[in-house]
């Protein structure tokens, strides 16, 4: 035998080695070994390696002795100190508009409107005259004065080119006047978009901010985006997810057109990691699933079985539905982007279809309507394996957060919402409310199952990030001291859970992967760092060696 090394990582980490019987990939058989495997497993959780076929399938788990015996010509890939566990998966995340991301003006974690303008001002000098200028990321709650842009602030550097900047939640825009004259429609007086708002000055006239259904407005005014540049974002966003560890995304609202661009690129066997993707609303995607059924793709990369619904708004613009008044904005309930009745028609044809409904629900008002919803479609099959999902389930008034246990409804949550809205979340639903919010102890001691991700790019991709706001529920400096309502913190053990298996279970694919069991997919991530031993404010600083998606590496960190 023979060895073939791989070069520090960026990190310094010691080299991975790879051993192979006569030519590299000849072997049928790899044998992993390491110091730790965590494989999420109960009956086996912790081994020294785990061997696997050339059809990256799992073929046994045991002490490395033990599986080099039983296959004496089988490849070697040791890990040395390293610590294996399943691949990760983000039960919530947007690839291409992680991917648009990189191709836009990035205004994430700008600390003013001055700051904006000056990346604005860098960005736009690469575009050709007259181009729309496209960003994303921008939050008015992290500025100092806390308060929504207008139109005025972008026209003064930008009279004339159209500027169009979404909110870090995409749940509304800040336009400048050159791109609200490009919309064809009067959007002066008194009337709004079903289901939006269009903010106004005190003479009836447009400010420049469109929230949820009003920015369709402004989004359909706008040039269509060519094929190439929407198939290279979704390339983007994928490749951004492996690096981070990453082997599976539950893309949350995918149209019969994005579709298609996963499965040419998926035919040509260009997706690193698997992608479950949600049917964007009662849509054309729906209409597919329910006129050919459910979809999955022979590669076993790209599946399609749920729908995405929208009951609500977000909270930092206020748009989250809500049973009483803002605390901070008396008078403003927020919004209901779809009807009560309208969620009903849309849940009951999924149900018809044998489709998964996953509905998007923030506020306590937003979540209230939408476990109506699935109590009066589910009914007697509430208590089934329908693994209905609440997306987000962010706010939850006491009466309502049993329920989910009650009704087999996944609660699929972004922990870093909680410690990027930590500063404001208060402000917004005051003293009693903010005690069902962020829930997630009291959800999964309820009996619920968390399904855990990020809501990229709202949130970094980066799942470690997750795992370390899981188990601190503290900012980068750990603060507060001790977490912000520390009694909702998760173990690192249930952190990675909730991105390994019952992000799996989530999506229907627990049999495949979520675990490294005998039979499962051979994907999972190489660490420096045992997760499940280290301090839980050390998580973020996680060190990823190697992703690997059906035994094959689809990343390696660089060399050093």
């Amino acid at each position: 035998m023979r060895k073939q090394r791989w070069g520090r990582a960026a990190t310094g980490l010691g080299a991975l080695a790879v051993v192979l019987a006569g030519q590299v990939g000849a072997a049928e058989v790899t044998v992993l070994s390491a110091a730790r495997i965590h494989t999420m497993d109960t009956a086996q959780p912790r081994v020294q390696a785990l061997a696997f076929d050339d059809a990256g399938r799992i073929l046994a788990l045991g002490d490395t002795a033990s599986l080099l015996k039983r296959y004496p010509k089988a490849a070697r890939l040791d890990a040395g100190d390293a610590t294996v566990v399943p691949g990760l998966i983000d039960a919530h995340g947007h690839v291409a508009g992680l991917g648009m991301s990189m191709l836009t003006a990035d205004l994430i974690g700008t600390r003013s409107k001055d700051e904006v303008l000056q990346r604005l001002r860098a960005f736009a000098g690469q575009l050709p005259p007259g181009a729309w200028l496209i960003g994303r990321g921008w939050d008015q709650n992290d500025w100092p004065e806390q308060r929504f842009p207008t139109a005025a602030d972008l026209d003064a550097a930008f009279p004339d080119r159209p500027v169009w900047l979404e909110r870090v939640d995409g749940h509304a825009g800040w336009a400048n006047t050159a791109a609200m004259r490009a919309v064809k429609r009067d959007l002066s007086g008194t009337w709004q978009p079903e289901g939006g708002r269009i903010e106004r000055d005190g003479k009836g006239q447009p400010a420049g901010i469109f929230i949820d259904g009003a920015t369709a407005l402004v989004d359909s005014a706008r040039p269509p985006l060519d094929e190439a540049t929407a198939e290279r974002a979704l390339s983007l966003g994928m490749q951004a997810a492996v690096e981070h560890g990453l082997t599976g995304v539950h893309d949350a609202g995918v149209d019969l057109a994005e579709l298609r661009r996963y499965q040419r690129l998926a035919d040509r066997g260009q997706m690193p990691l698997r992608i479950t993707a949600m049917a964007a609303g009662d849509g054309d995607a729906l209409e597919m699933l329910c006129h050919d059924g459910l979809y999955r793709h022979a590669s076993g990369r790209l599946q399609m079985r749920t729908v995405k619904l929208y009951a609500d708004g977000a909270l930092g613009s206020r748009g989250a539905a809500m049973l009483q008044d803002y605390s901070d904005d008396h008078g403003n309930r927020g919004l209901m982007l779809t009807t009560p009745e309208a969620m009903v028609a849309a849940a009951s044809k999924a149900k018809r279809c044998g489709v998964q409904v996953a509905t998007h629900a923030i506020g306590d008002r937003g979540n209230h309507e939408v476990l109506e919803t699935y109590s009066r479609v589910l009914g007697g099959a509430s208590s089934g394996g329908h693994r209905w999902r609440i997306e987000h389930a962010q706010v939850l008034a006491p009466d309502d957060l049993p329920r989910l246990a009650g009704l087999h409804v996944i609660a699929s949550m972004q922990p870093t919402h909680a410690t990027s809205d930590m500063p404001w979340a208060q402000d917004r639903v005051g003293p009693q409310r903010i005690v069902g919010a962020y829930a997630w102890r009291q959800l999964r001691d309820s009996g619920a199952r968390l399904a855990l991700g990020s809501d990229f790019p709202v949130e970094s991709v980066d799942p470690r990030l997750g795992l370390f706001a899981a188990a601190t529920r503290t900012d980068a400096q750990g603060l507060p001291v001790g977490g912000w309502f520390p009694a909702e913190k998760l173990t690192a053990y249930e952190a990675l859970r909730g991105f390994s298996l019952d992000a799996a279970y989530a999506g229907f694919a627990e049999t495949e992967v979520g675990s490294l069991e005998v039979g499962k997919r051979a994907d999972f991530v190489l660490l420096k760092e045992d997760p499940l031993a280290i301090d839980p404010a050390m998580l973020r600083e996680l060190t990823v060696q190697a992703t690997y998606v059906d035994g094959r590496a689809v990343y390696r960190a660089p060399k050093q």
